[in-house]
């Protein structure tokens, strides 16, 4: 960033060049950044005859094949030592950016005349500001690949989803800098699942915003406070005030939340705003973002179709997950799928709304299978359709449901961390099994299964699971 502003003349323009024409490693340090836009009428010709001589023939033009082509004097300097190297970097930085940012006042100034859109403007400003010179090496792979582990698994690496079946096949978690796109149908319940995932996050202290773009902030709150008490919106009604207790009781205990609604087609740029107002009006520290959903935003450095959506969401998604990586969130949004995905036993990338785009750049996608009758039996099912950090894509997770607080756990199935049942256990277990009583039966109205109608009365005594049950106890 320009800190003061400062005169660069032709002579000092000229300066630089004889630096680059001295030692064209320098010239090779700055040529990302070199625009001949930037230098003095007198001296463009010199820059561009320099970048075309380097390009074709990979050499540095000498002062005299200079002299020759531009009529412009540029001498090489004399006993160029190393300080003097560096001296030049950064000043030659400096220049750059005052001269974009000036070229970028005015030619925003003249879109302003035309009333063109904002973003552009935003565009030409932000680029000229971020215009620097490579000085981060990148990581040295050999040098400490035991902390350059601890630091990825332990401080910017996987978090807990809060459901134990989801971390098993992510091998963690999410990790921070990383988008991730819960992809269901209509009414799929693609918010529910976000904003149990917030809830399982400011249980383990963290912090975070929820920016639905479809949904009242009233609305999202309230179907968090029935998770949180575990009642369902028509209790709240009727005990306002012992949900007030509850869900301050747990406030204590938790992160910080905030739950803003912006205006759909909005863009990243916006939701940056208001991130950085939450950040400096009340100095929460967030360490994830929901975003209800992907599909309602528009891109902000470019102007696109809105009816285009492959374009459109290839941008959106690009920009969101450079907002997670800069700020090293954790960031989950949601897309929309197709119609034919109705129905569809398991999902493929042809059936997000919009294309393979949006897939191509995130880097965990989940489907969301679940239909009226498998909710309304408490169940959700996640299907991983992407994942570049673990090796569990086409693998299904199946998450409990309750219906009344709309609250989505994990049913804890994990075979391997059971504790090994007793003999006693055993036989209880076989009494309770082998029991036979009254068998009038009935078929259930949301399931169309037919059942015992005494709930208790469980005739379930094959001989395969006997012989199982006895195999155990003899062990």
């Amino acid at each position: 960033m320009v800190d003061k502003y400062k005169e660069y003349d032709i002579e000092a323009q000229t300066y630089f060049l004889r630096n680059m024409v001295t030692d064209a490693e320098l010239y090779i340090r700055v040529a990302n950044i070199l625009n001949a836009e930037n230098f003095d009428r007198r001296l463009r010709p010199v820059v561009e005859f320099i970048v075309d001589h380097t390009n074709k023939y990979s050499i540095m033009p000498d002062p005299v094949q200079i002299k020759a082509m531009t009529s412009v004097s540029i001498d090489r300097l004399e006993d160029l030592k190393h300080g003097q190297g560096e001296f030049f970097i950064s000043e030659f930085e400096t220049f750059t950016k005052q001269k974009e940012l000036e070229r970028a006042i005015v030619k925003s100034a003249d879109l302003l005349d035309k009333k063109a859109e904002w973003p552009t403007i935003l565009k030409l400003v932000k680029d000229a500001f971020e215009i620097s010179l490579q000085s981060d090496m990148g990581t040295d792979y050999f040098a400490d690949p035991k902390g350059r582990n601890d630091e990825y698994f332990n401080n910017g690496g996987q978090v807990s989803t809060g459901w134990p079946q989801l971390d098993h096949l992510l091998y963690g978690g999410f990790s921070r800098g990383e988008l991730n796109i819960f992809a269901g149908g209509s009414g799929s319940g693609k918010s529910l699942v976000m904003m149990n995932l917030a809830l399982n996050w400011l249980s383990q202290g963290l912090s975070g915003v929820y920016i639905s773009l479809e949904l009242s902030e009233h609305l999202t709150s309230l179907r968090t406070d029935a998770m949180l008490t575990g009642m369902s919106t028509k209790e709240i009604r009727k005990n306002l005030n012992d949900v007030e207790l509850k869900v301050k009781m747990a406030g204590k205990k938790m992160g910080q939340y905030r739950v803003k609604a912006l205006p759909a087609q909005c863009n990243v740029n916006d939701i940056k705003a208001y991130l950085k107002e939450v950040q400096i009006q009340t100095g929460i520290k967030v360490d994830f973002v929901m975003i209800d959903y992907l599909d309602l935003l528009m891109p902000a450095g470019v102007k696109v179709n809105v009816n285009d959506q492959f374009v459109k969401d290839k941008y959106v998604s690009e920009e969101l997950r450079a907002l997670a990586s800069k700020s090293g969130l954790l960031l989950v949004t949601a897309s929309q799928l197709n119609r034919t995905a109705v129905d569809e036993p398991e999902f493929d990338h042809s059936h997000i709304a919009g294309g393979i785009s949006k897939i191509n750049t995130a880097d965990n996608v989940f489907g969301i299978l679940t239909s009226r009758s498998m909710r309304e039996r408490g169940k959700y099912q996640i299907q991983c359709m992407k994942s570049r950090s673990s090796t569990g894509v086409g693998q299904k997770i199946e998450l409990d449901y309750d219906v009344p607080s709309m609250r989505i756990s994990d049913p804890g199935v994990d075979n391997d961390n059971k504790a090994q049942s007793s003999p006693s256990d055993i036989m209880s277990k076989i009494k309770t099994t082998s029991q036979i009583g009254h068998t009038s039966m009935k078929v259930d109205s949301i399931t169309g299964e037919i059942e015992p109608e005494n709930k208790h009365v469980v005739a379930d005594v094959q001989s395969t699971k006997l012989k199982s049950l006895l195999a155990s106890l003899k062990k």
